[in-house]
């Protein structure tokens, strides 16, 4: 490999969210930190050096993109997922987050409902609550270790409740699934037959497990891609997520009018700088770091998967296909969550998402981010090991 992901940089004292914050969290100071989607890996080299050529510069005015930006995204969605993307349909904002929060103010009113596939990323529920929407839950079936969707629920529940818009989360966090472009379709059409527009988010959607692979939504015919917004980012893939660049595509002219629209009202126009900056080097540069990171975080999850069977027998990893998640079933070592947690906080000293802040689908879940060095997953299920052991 080029690239040194053994390598275990200190991250205290830098105020982490990850690492500094876990008293003010209310966890023990000395919990060893794997819950955030936030690599311990540092931005590929050729990023890194942009960035210090940008800061050497040193000033940090008003910025915009020009060609070079768009191409450099482009390219990288065309090479890795043939998807072409359009000058006109590129909307940058700070986040995924910031996006599907504006997505929803939008292309819903008060009182609309908004669809979900739970347990999911935790942001979402937040989302449609704060902007006061209604939340609709069409919760995936987990049936001997695995997670389908259920498509007539699917579709009963955007009948019964008027649904108007679907946050897609593609790959899905937690649960690690990479949807086939015949589930995809199956949403996809039950959509347009009931005008319900689609927010895909696909934040981690570099990140495939061998034998898988990522769809874009909008590539896979142009009436989907004309009743979508696709959401992406390089913040997960090159560990960029503190400089807040994100990039939006959207098709469809009105869709895009409103989504800017809703953007202007915030009075938010240009982005930072140094993300602007990243973003670009990562998308120009970063391919075979990408490539040789996927390498290793299969390695480490080929680690959890045999130390699991191995040493925990009633606890199932459920397979991830995609991300850098792993979802962990502890509903046949323990009956209730507070001794789950008693288990991973207080004696293994392990700081994880709970399953819970994805739904009540996640109870006695916990997720895991593997986006680490090995010595660092090897030295926290040693740690889980003597937890449960005892």
């Amino acid at each position: 490999m080029k690239y040194n992901f053994d390598k275990i940089i200190d991250r205290k004292n830098t105020n982490s969210l990850k690492y500094d914050f876990a008293t003010e969290c209310g966890l023990p100071a000395d919990v060893l930190p794997l819950w955030v989607a936030d690599m311990d890996f540092q931005t590929p080299p050729e990023v890194a050096d942009t960035l210090v050529k940008v800061s050497q510069h040193a000033i940090f005015g008003y910025s915009e993109t020009k060609k070079d930006y768009f191409n450099a995204v482009r390219n990288w969605f065309f090479k890795r997922f043939n998807f072409d993307i359009k000058p006109q349909w590129l909307v940058k904002t700070p986040g995924v987050v910031f996006a599907v929060s504006t997505a929803i103010r939008a292309l819903t009113k008060e009182n609309d409902s908004v669809l979900i596939q739970t347990p999911v990323y935790y942001p979402f529920y937040c989302s449609i609550e704060i902007n006061e929407r209604k939340i609709v839950k069409n919760p995936l079936v987990y049936s001997d270790g695995k997670y389908t969707i259920d498509f007539q629920d699917f579709e009963n529940k955007i009948i019964e409740n008027k649904v108007k818009l679907f946050i897609l989360c593609s790959p899905h966090n937690p649960v690690g699934r990479v949807w086939t472009k015949d589930e995809l379709t199956k949403i996809g059409d039950i959509c347009l037959k009931h005008n319900v527009i689609i927010v895909s988010d696909e934040i981690h959607c570099d990140f495939v497990y061998k034998g898988h692979k990522h769809i874009i939504f909008g590539s896979i015919n142009e009436k989907f891609l004309n009743n979508s917004i696709i959401c992406t980012a390089p913040s997960k893939t090159f560990n960029l997520a503190g400089l807040q660049a994100s990039n939006i595509f959207i098709a469809d002219k009105i869709i895009r009018e409103k989504f800017k629209l809703e953007i202007e009202k915030t009075g938010y126009e240009q982005l930072n700088t140094m993300g602007l900056a990243a973003c670009r080097a990562a998308y120009e540069n970063g391919a075979q770091w990408v490539d040789e990171l996927n390498e290793y975080l299969s390695k480490n999850l080929d680690y959890i998967r045999n130390f699991v069977k191995t040493n925990f027998p009633k606890v199932k990893l459920v397979e991830p296909q995609g991300t850098y998640l792993v979802w962990l079933d502890f509903n046949n070592l323990v009956s209730a969550e507070e001794e789950l947690y008693d288990i991973i906080i207080n004696k293994a000293k392990l700081w994880v998402s709970k399953g819970t802040v994805f739904g009540t689908e996640g109870k006695r879940f916990i997720r895991i981010n593997i986006a680490c060095p090995l010595e660092i997953i090897k030295l926290a299920f040693e740690k889980l090991k003597v937890a449960i052991d005892k």
